[in-house]
């Protein structure tokens, strides 16, 4: 989800875009661009520095690389801005908005993209990071104000600092193995937000106590950029 400059928010939900009044909990299509596809569906979002939402779909049976990247518009358009994702999970960008990163979780990788902040386009898309061989997954991620990437390592119980160059920094142990996404907030935007997973996929069920947490981090020494709301 995604707050909005107007009010309420906008979701993503199994087949696109819609919108949510917190006081009735109705919500509205805004655009559905999988709504004929059975085979995927939509999995997170953010929003960019000016405004836009990009939103990733994923592939129902995690085996096959037909999820999509969308970018959702103030007058709410919908463009497709890339493709040949399994999972996407985590999209969020850099302090300066020129650089779009997102998951492929099943894939084991964060890729990174050039992004034209006038255009709303993605282009380049590279590795930025690789967690082969770490235990983990990369899931849901943030940036902080000195543009490095955040990312929850989902299966491994662990959160990666990672620079600019796509080397890790640092690193957090948290309670969970399940750990799934975070942001920062709290009055000066350094207190980090961690969610888990504390459900059943796939017949199996994260082990430890605490999962589906949610989680409160602080004393970490940075802060992370003020979180744009939906134009639109």
């Amino acid at each position: 989800m995604a707050l909005r400059q107007s009010g309420g928010a906008v979701v993503v939900m199994d087949n696109g875009f819609h919108s949510l009044d917190f006081e009735t909990g109705k919500t509205v299509a805004l655009a559905e661009p999988e709504a004929a596809n059975e085979e995927t569906g939509f999995n997170d979002c953010k929003v960019d520095r000016q405004g836009r939402l990009v939103g990733g779909s994923l592939h129902t049976e995690a085996s096959e690389p037909r999820g999509s990247i969308f970018r959702l518009d103030a007058d709410h358009s919908c463009t497709q801005i890339g493709s040949g994702m399994i999972e996407s999970n985590g999209p969020c960008f850099s302090p300066d908005g020129r650089t779009f990163y997102i998951a492929g979780s099943y894939a084991e990788v964060i890729y990174a993209f050039d992004y034209d902040v006038v255009t709303g386009g993605a282009s380049n898309r590279r590795v930025f990071y690789s967690s082969a061989g770490t235990g983990g997954q990369p899931d849901g991620a943030t940036v902080d104000a000195e543009g490095h990437v955040w990312s929850a390592q989902f299966g491994a119980g662990k959160i990666n600092r990672i620079k600019p160059d796509g080397t890790v920094v640092r690193v957090i142990d948290v309670p969970v193995k399940w750990v799934s996404c975070m942001t920062f907030g709290g009055e000066n935007n350094d207190v980090l937000y961690v969610t888990s997973i504390g459900c059943e996929i796939a017949g199996e069920r994260d082990p430890t106590p605490e999962a589906g947490g949610l989680f409160v981090i602080h004393g970490l020494g940075v802060q992370g950029p003020p979180e744009p709301r939906f134009a639109g």
